[in-house]
């Protein structure tokens, strides 16, 4: 299926591009981050798994099991803090 990924903030530095379309077999939000660091670089440090980041599916926060189907947008981020 093909999918919309978008990347923002210092996400979007590394891999050096806000918005791409994948090709992707997996199932939910996890798996599609997984695949991505296996690309290898840019994105393998921008989406690493210890790196703390937040998922949005179709404009809707979303956590790692949230499936995904054909035409879905993602969208990883970095956490946002506020004063």
């Amino acid at each position: 299926m093909k999918i919309t990924v978008k990347y923002f903030a210092s996400i979007r530095e590394t891999v050096g591009v806000g918005s791409e379309q994948v090709a992707t077999l997996a199932a939910d939000l996890a798996a599609l981050r997984n695949d991505l660091v296996r690309r290898g670089e840019p994105h393998a440090s921008a989406l690493a798994p210890g790196r703390a980041l937040r998922m949005a599916l179709n404009q809707v926060m979303a956590k790692g099991d949230a499936e995904l189907k054909e035409g879905d947008e993602v969208a990883f981020f970095p956490p946002v803090t506020g004063g």
